[in-house]
């Protein structure tokens, strides 16, 4: 296709930009809402809100092609310390003209030599997704590269359907809130009094539900307790009303790293979770990289 204009998201755009978000939406993500895009575009999401609370608002563009159509959009911020850029989303139904232009004026608005993160953390439109699925979206994923950014990848992304009713249940468990998330919950195991073992769980958006972590102490790991409070974190997932949960995995390490991930990634897979994606981040440090 010819390359796009570019102008200023409208409210009239709504819908189109919506239907870009949802043609990129993965297997355990919610559909783009109004309610979601008006949150997206205030700078701030229930998982990452310590992150947003560093950047201005974002401002939004919108790639229109022939007879008008919306074509592409990217939201764009700095943050408020220093005027490191952001690029939070992009969407461009993995046109690479489409991407290249809209990120051509994130170089324009954003620093000329400063740094520019993109896809660092995540938005009120995803849950939890942090970073860009890079293998559902190569053409975004080349185009970033195109563009100078160095890409790092970060979580593998893995979704089950619920209930899982082959997992045990763990005993002894104590359900309270998680600070710092929002309508999260902690599951704590507790043994002599004291927690031994804590899964965190998000309250589901449109059905899904998030499990942000389990960590068991060493002390008492082998045997099957963080199997069984798997089962009991997606037992309050369901609960909550979720029919379907995800989870993020930071396995870049190598086996045999202080980050080893092989025996949570046995687990998860073991308990019906399958992967989806990986996601990356981006990062534009030197501008001498620059197209």
């Amino acid at each position: 296709m010819s390359v796009p204009l570019l102008r200023p998201f409208t409210p009239a755009d709504l819908p189109a930009v919506l239907a870009l978000i949802d043609e990129d939406r993965l297997p355990g993500q919610p559909r783009a809402t109004p309610e979601l895009f008006a949150e997206a575009s205030k700078g701030s999401t229930e998982a990452d809100g310590h992150w947003w609370g560093a950047y201005e608002a974002p401002e939004v563009q919108v790639a229109v092609g022939s007879g008008g159509r919306v074509v592409g959009a990217v939201a764009c911020a700095r943050r408020t310390e220093d005027g490191t850029g952001l690029i939070p989303w992009l969407h461009c139904r993995e046109d690479a003209a489409v991407a290249d232009t809209l990120l051509a004026h994130a170089a324009v608005v954003l620093p000329s030599a400063g740094p520019v993160d993109a896809f660092p953390f995540a938005t009120a439109l995803t849950q939890g997704l942090e970073g860009l699925p890079a293998g559902h979206r190569p053409v975004t994923h080349a185009a970033l590269e195109r563009a100078g950014y160095a890409g790092e990848r970060l979580w593998r992304y893995m979704r089950a359907d619920l209930p899982r009713p082959g997992l045990p249940r763990a005993e002894g468990v104590r359900v309270g809130p998680a600070p710092d998330r929002g309508a999260a919950q902690r599951l704590e195991v507790v043994r002599d009094g004291r927690p031994v073992a804590e899964a965190v769980i998000g309250h589901p958006v449109q059905g899904i539900g998030v499990l942000w972590w389990i960590e068991v102490e060493e002390a008492v790991r082998g045997h099957g307790l963080g199997r069984a409070l798997l089962g009991s974190a997606l037992d309050a997932l369901g609960g909550l009303g979720a029919t379907q949960a995800v989870l993020y995995v930071d396995d870049d390490e190598p086996p045999g790293g202080e980050r080893d991930r092989t025996a949570a990634n046995r687990l998860y897979a073991s308990a019906g979770f399958a992967e989806v994606d990986h996601v990356w981040s981006y990062a534009l440090r030197d501008a001498t990289a620059r197209p």
